[in-house]
């Protein structure tokens, strides 16, 4: 039974910040009201409907001892002790913690890890595939930087993804990705395992990461080179160090100024990201049993091309839809994903 007080302070926030925006609230307050009314207005209305089945309840129950009614009381009384579990269990996902983070924006990057060229080419795999899934799902996909290599994999790769529920979903693609096939560069037709590191990042406004110009240091140089994106002898590309944590940014783009932008975008996200994993170790001893942690040192996912596969190692999910997955069809693994994770969560708050 969820606890009815806590359920009546939920309703009276959201009317509380119903009438504040109906009110007119002042400029500088209506997007973090706003930002709070959009979260808790699938639960108010879980909420409601949770309450008027108890209340159907209890007068179906109360009719029981009216001859005239009795019939059509027990006819009601079923369904709806049937149907007042299934409204607990919907109330009590919506009333799980929320990460701040998830409607926002991502940055999304990928490194090949070992395995060569091999790993190039997976690393430009995977981009791929996020880019599709990203048009599936309505967003907006922007690479910021790649640099290309000879065969025509990545050496390194940034997009930005915009759209609704962004870094909700993209949050579990953060870890160690591994695939297993016959390499095209292999003449005997051996099975190499090779990998690529996926970093997702909810993008930082900045207001969250205040960067003083004293803690970086900017340097420019030459964007055209082997590799790169573009052939361009200006010295327009920009690398930003962040002196206090050494993190290197970089950004290769025709325009210094907008390399500029581009590359305190991604410091932002790496800072702000940086002091979420900081403060969520803190709060979470056992970090690693948490799905969706972000740990790029835990190898998550394996691709078995030869068997056309893909495993899941966390929530120990086997596919055998490897094409359509590497066609951008990622929602039937993201979908367990986020049910494992919510299905923890849930176990977490009633333990």
């Amino acid at each position: 039974m969820v606890p009815l007080d806590r359920l009546a302070q939920i309703t009276q926030r959201f009317e509380f910040l119903e009438a504040r925006l109906n009110a007119g609230a002042a400029p500088a307050d209506i997007a973090r009201i706003s930002r709070e009314y959009s979260d808790l207005k699938p639960v108010a209305l879980e909420i409601t409907a949770y309450r008027l089945a108890l209340t159907d309840l209890a007068d179906a129950e109360a009719m029981l001892s009216d001859p005239d009614l009795k019939a059509l009381a027990e006819d009601e009384i079923p369904v709806l002790r049937a149907r007042i579990p299934e409204m607990e269990a919907r109330l009590r996902l919506a009333l799980l913690p929320k990460d701040s983070a998830d409607a926002r924006p991502a940055i999304l990057e990928i490194r090949p890890g070992t395995g060569g060229e091999e790993a190039s080419l997976f690393a430009s795999d995977l981009a791929r595939m996020y880019q599709r899934y990203a048009e599936r799902m309505g967003w907006r996909f922007e690479i910021l930087e790649q640099q290309v290599s000879d065969l025509g994999g990545l050496k390194e790769f940034t997009a930005h993804i915009q759209g609704e529920g962004v870094y909700a979903r993209m949050k579990y693609e953060s870890g160690v990705h591994r695939v297993q096939r016959v390499p095209e560069t292999e003449a005997g037709g051996r099975i190499h395992t090779s990998a690529a590191t996926v970093a997702v990042l909810p993008e930082a406004e900045e207001v969250d990461i205040d960067v003083p110009a004293s803690d970086i240091r900017i340097d420019t140089m030459r964007s055209s080179g082997a590799g790169g994106q573009h052939v361009n002898t200006t010295d327009s590309a920009v690398r930003i160090t962040h002196l206090p944590t050494g993190i290197v940014v970089t950004s290769s783009e025709k325009s210094q100024h907008q390399n500029r932008a581009i590359a305190m975008q991604v410091l932002r996200a790496r800072l702000f990201e940086a002091e979420r994993e900081r403060l969520h170790s803190e709060r979470a001893a056992d970090r690693k049993a948490q799905v969706g942690s972000g740990d790029r040192s835990e190898r998550i996912r394996t691709y078995n091309f030869p068997q056309g596969r893909m495993t899941d190692h966390r929530i120990n999910l086997t596919l055998y839809a490897l094409p359509q997955i590497m066609a951008g069809d990622l929602d039937e693994v993201i979908d367990a994903l986020i049910a494992h994770d919510q299905a923890a969560k849930l176990a977490e708050m009633e333990g």
